[in-house]
């Protein structure tokens, strides 16, 4: 019996960045429909607009819809959710631009949340223009964490060389010392435990861990935060039955590449983690948020301004974020099979009954 296709929702992003540009050079070889059945929400008119200016690519399919209950299998399905008058200013975030990412972004969660998408992979958004719009987070990851009511999640970037997670994401670089904690680093460990468990089929992970001063601290020379919180917190996944390694001094860790010895890394804060992941996977890494009942994922890009319909964007790292929420989509399902198999082998043998005495038997 034939698999169904995921279904696969792709948010626009800021209109004006290179959101548009990336998805359509993704999905423009028609071969990758053979997999997934795409729904872009944004507008058909800003993809018309985009396509335009998109050379050297082949024809493609378009279904324009209004619901995605609607979506076509063999089509590039667009959810038409945004105004009719929408137009688009490349290379230049609008409080337009803004709002029309904010409302793609909320009718895409909608939708995964009634059950009509199997993943979302979210386009890059301006974060300061949609906060003067009252989006009031930081970013997707904390968003998505709201709407699904999730007590903590982790941003976990991923490529086929490094998966790295951090315990502090988009806050200012002043505020990490206070908010790097035990029980913060224990959480992302435990979470990110069970993902490359059920999300990428790795029975039991080896998880690394970096210190948050140079040297490691150098034994409370240039700092005490490794003594005083970040070995305690290894020590304690440890007795959790975590498989977990640290801290090392991120410098030599990148440099002298131990990363490769590692399932995962836990870096400490956004930057610490980000740019040696960038500098080693910035083609195809995708940027994947564990913790959450859906399964979401994105480039590890941003919007790009200064290449905004100049036909200049490379769609690896957005094509690579689609591919891996399906990877991802699947793994849950095989791994809940496999949970479901093992129940079933480990639920206990019905007591045979036995009538009482003098009971007649009844054929």
């Amino acid at each position: 019996m034939q698999k169904r296709k995921p279904i696969v929702g792709i948010t626009q992003g800021d209109s004006n960045g290179i959101g548009y540009e990336v998805i359509i050079k993704a999905l423009s070889d028609s071969r990758v429909l053979d997999f997934f059945t795409p729904v872009v929400y944004g507008s058909s008119k800003l993809f018309g607009f985009y396509r335009k200016s998109i050379h050297e690519i082949e024809q493609i399919e378009t279904n324009v819809i209004t619901d995605a209950r609607d979506a076509r299998p063999g089509k590039i399905n667009i959810v038409n959710c945004l105004p009719d008058n929408v137009f688009a200013d490349p290379g230049h975030p609008t409080p337009d631009s803004a709002r029309e990412a904010i409302t793609a972004l909320s009718r895409a969660v909608e939708d995964i949340k009634a059950g009509v998408l199997d993943t979302l992979v979210t386009g890059p958004i301006n974060k300061k223009a949609m906060s003067g719009q009252g989006f009031g987070f930081p970013g997707h990851t904390e968003y998505l964490q709201n709407q699904f009511g999730v007590s903590d999640v982790a941003m976990f970037m991923t490529s086929h060389r490094l998966k790295l997670g951090v315990v502090t994401g988009h806050i200012p670089l002043k505020d990490v010392p206070a908010s790097v904690t035990k029980e913060k680093i224990l959480s992302k460990l435990h979470l990110m435990n069970k993902s490359l468990q059920e999300d990428f089929c790795i029975d039991n992970p080896r998880i690394a861990v970096l210190s948050l001063n140079p040297h490691s601290g150098d034994g409370g020379l240039l700092g005490n935060e490794e003594q005083d919180i970040i070995i305690p917190a290894i020590a304690q996944a440890m007795l959790d039955g975590l498989t977990v390694f640290g801290p090392f001094s991120p410098d030599g860790f990148f440099g002298l590449g131990h990363y490769q010895r590692f399932d995962a890394t836990l870096a400490m804060y956004h930057d610490q983690g980000l740019a040696p992941f960038k500098s080693l996977s910035f083609e195809d890494g995708v940027n994947y948020t564990a913790g959450l009942p859906i399964v979401r994922t994105s480039p590890d890009h941003g919007t790009a301004f200064d290449m905004a319909g100049k036909d200049e964007a490379d769609p690896q790292s957005m094509r690579s974020a689609i591919f891996t929420s399906i990877d991802i989509f699947n793994a849950r399902a095989e791994y809940a099979r496999l949970q479901e198999g093992k129940m079933v082998e480990h639920r206990p043998e019905q007591p045979e009954h036995r009538d009482r005495p003098g009971r007649p038997q009844i054929a």
